[in-house]
């Protein structure tokens, strides 16, 4: 069985008065580094948390401004390209126009021409007529 007599309990106050001088020197130092530490890991969590909130809402506004500036260029290219399809159409319709025009001074032209060839070979048929009756006959006609 155990004894219960002086040694005991001068171990015990030993043992008292260690768990107290460790407590001075080597619990609270570390419990104070700890708990530093604790506070810089902390502060530095909501830091993060401060700049991570910073940086989504940059990203969210910029994703909207890159969002408006796609539909203004895409309104932008529509535009242009409506204009375009305009020009092209004006562009299109006046050479039409001046081929047209031009065919029909062509055509005017031949038809002038052709029938001046028809009166010239007319005219040139009688006379060769003419000649071709006289050699025939041999007489003037």
């Amino acid at each position: 069985m155990i004894e219960l007599n002086l040694a005991f309990v001068v171990q015990l106050i030993n043992f008292g008065i260690l768990v107290l001088v460790l407590n001075i020197f080597l619990y609270k130092p570390i419990r104070k580094v700890l708990a530093d530490r604790r506070a810089v890991i902390d502060s530095a969590r909501d830091k993060t948390a401060s700049v991570d909130e910073l940086v989504q809402a940059k990203m969210t506004q910029y994703e909207a401004r890159l969002r408006d500036a796609k539909s203004g260029a895409g309104a932008t290219r529509a535009e242009a390209l409506k204009q375009a399809q305009a020009e092209e159409t004006a562009v299109l319709e006046k050479a039409r126009k001046e081929a047209s025009e031009s065919l029909a001074s062509i055509r005017t032209k031949v038809a002038k021409e052709a029938a001046d060839a028809r009166a010239l070979l007319k005219q040139q048929a009688e006379v060769l007529s003419g000649d071709i009756c006289e050699k025939i006959l041999g007489r003037s006609l």
